[in-house]
């Protein structure tokens, strides 16, 4: 079985946990500034004083509210700094945080509350407590419902006033690296949701591991700004290393608007999942051709794309940095600005990136530092860096884990970032650790410590001809196209691969103006248009050129409707939930073999 290791002298103190940092801060730096929060119009600092009293008053109200060491408290919220306060004031008091996604629809709420022994919940706002109000008061162990858009945070603070700091220095003092900091419950793709248990220890491994790995991006002073959902595992581990490392960390969860946000905030790193990438190169691309700019555009990618292998092959030749220096004036520079002209770098994860992305940004000066990793690793087991870098790869192991290549080729690991089980669930942890390796379900392979993702076990697809196909490489190329929003690729037990294609409705004003037709002509319409499915073919051979004839795909199909996250075909992070998209567009798929 082949391997690599990144070897690690850390050790975790079995009293150590992830309240202690800013505990440390308050004491020795109270003005380190560890956060920036939205206040009308401006961004103004948090202090770590300020940070820690805020967390103590809400844990002191969460005393006061009767949560016990070892109790559940549940967040439904989207990314907001109260998000973080509750985090963190509730491993204060000695409780263990559930997450849960502000999309989640009310049967998911409901099994998580249920299964978690949820014993009070944090709702951000009314909407989301009407939506779920039923499930809500269903819930057998809670006692309590917070609206944080209420005054959940000052309700907190006046109801534990009473409370003693000798109570929290006595929870604190009880407290144990062992001890559960948090349940994240899978996104439930296929049955229902496990809850991934995450402890103190595995999360102060993760931040200083990746730490060590990442180096610059996490350097005490940089910044970023964190839209990802807190529910996450990615974002989550992005908070409790900006606080660890002394990183200034803001919050957004105004996707509409994030660009504005950037622009204001001008974070030094921006961290992100590769969809985000996505949508920044699509939505350039399509503004360049809407402004008749489009053969300069493509111009400026390929060079970017050339200037970026060149690095790893001896560096750029006079012509080429020419080159470069033109469109760095004329493109580069633009997209730089967008992302608020202070970002040094970007790191992506929670899906695979592509080399074309990665090089892509390399040359325009935001080089994307791809990593991997899952909820049960506590994010990264795997990154690249400025220093160590495979573009195209997810990177090597971060210091103390193993990463192993068993004979089926899935990825195996080993490390005090990985997970101990899962929530009441031995049957599920049995099946996924097995002789000390966590099995992944994703399928890899290593190049000189670098790990190469490929697909998922689960998702590969066996053609009627016995043919093996990984759907990702093609579904990644598809959707390089600034008109492509989704692709599902399909056939498993058929006579040919084949695709389900969406159409980002961003994108299409611009092009329906070059095409001379109404601003208001219906999806539907537009998905029929011959010119538009040109594009698209072209696009699908342009795919196809990158595997087997045997893998290629032989028809499509656009659809007149996106996935969503509402609709349930995307998890949260914009993965695409492939059994819910078969289940309910199967007379498409089945009109692909007619």
């Amino acid at each position: 079985m082949e391997q690599y290791s990144t070897p690690s002298d850390l050790t975790i103190d079995e009293k150590a946990t992830t309240v202690d940092s800013i505990l440390r801060y308050r004491a020795e730096r109270p003005t380190l500034p560890l956060f920036r929060k939205r206040s009308g119009s401006h961004w103004v600092t948090v202090t770590a004083k300020h940070f820690a009293d805020e967390v103590d008053a809400v844990a002191k109200g969460l005393i006061a509210s009767g949560v016990n060491p070892g109790d559940r408290v549940a967040i439904l919220s989207g990314t907001r700094y109260e998000w973080t306060v509750l985090d963190y004031a509730i491993w204060r008091a000695g409780a263990t945080t559930v997450a849960i996604y502000e999309t989640s629809a009310p049967d998911q709420v409901q099994w998580i509350l249920e299964d978690s022994g949820t014993t009070l919940l944090f709702v951000e706002n009314h909407a989301q407590h009407t939506r779920h109000i039923k499930v809500i008061d269903e819930a057998p162990a809670l006692k309590e419902t917070l609206l944080i858009d209420e005054h959940a945070l000052p309700t907190l603070t006046k109801r534990g006033a009473k409370v003693g700091d000798d109570e929290l220095d006595q929870r604190h003092a009880n407290a144990l690296s062992s001890d559960a900091a948090t349940l994240i419950y899978t996104s439930g793709t296929t049955g229902r949701p496990k809850g991934v248990v995450l402890t103190h220890a595995n999360f102060l491994a993760e931040t200083a591991a990746t730490r060590d790995a990442v180096g610059a991006g996490l350097a005490e002073g940089k910044s970023t700004l964190l839209f990802l959902p807190l529910a996450h595992v990615f974002a989550r581990v992005v908070a409790v290393g900006c606080v660890e490392n002394a990183v200034i960390l803001g919050h957004t969860n105004d996707i509409p608007n994030l660009i504005e946000d950037l622009g204001e905030f001008k974070p030094n790193y921006v961290l992100s999942v590769p969809r985000v990438f996505e949508k920044v190169y699509n939505s350039a691309k399509q503004k360049a051709y809407d402004g008749g700019k489009g053969k300069i555009f493509d111009r400026a990618a390929d060079t970017a794309i050339e200037y970026s292998k060149s690095l790893d092959a001896g560096g750029p030749g006079l012509g080429l940095k020419l080159k470069h220096a033109l469109f760095d004036r004329l493109v580069y520079g633009k997209l730089r600005a967008a992302l608020g002209d202070n970002c040094e770098g970007a790191i992506s994860g929670g899906a695979p990136l592509g080399a074309r992305l990665g090089h892509f940004f390399r040359g325009v000066g935001i080089p994307v530092y791809e990593g991997y990793g899952l909820s049960e690793t506590t994010a990264a087991v795997t990154a690249n860096n400025e220093t160590d870098q495979q573009v195209g790869s997810v990177g090597r192991p971060v210091p103390g884990v193993t990463v192993a290549i068993a004979d089926d080729g899935e990825v195996l690991l080993q490390g005090p970032v990985v997970f101990g089980g899962y929530w009441k669930n031995q049957q599920a942890t049995d099946e996924s650790i097995k002789d000390g390796w966590f099995h992944t379900g994703d399928i890899g392979k290593l190049d000189n410590g670098f790990l190469h993702i490929t697909g998922r076990k689960k998702e590969l697809i066996v053609t009627a001809g016995g043919k093996n196909v990984s759907p990702a490489q093609l579904e990644d190329a598809i959707r390089a196209h600034p008109l492509v929003s989704q692709c599902l690729v399909v056939g498993d037990n058929k006579p040919f691969i084949a695709a389900l294609i969406t159409l980002d409705v961003e994108a299409l004003p611009g092009w329906l103006e070059r095409h001379h037709l109404p601003a208001d002509t219906a999806l539907a319409d537009v998905a029929k248009n011959e010119s538009l499915l040109a594009e698209i073919d072209a696009a699908v051979k342009e795919a196809n050129t990158k595997v087997s004839k045997a893998e290629a795909i032989k028809k499509f199909s656009i659809l007149d409707t996106d996935f969503s996250i509402e609709t349930g075909e995307l998890t949260p992070t914009l993965k695409l939930k492939r059994n819910v998209i078969h289940d309910a567009h199967k007379e498409a798929i089945a009109d692909l073999y007619t």
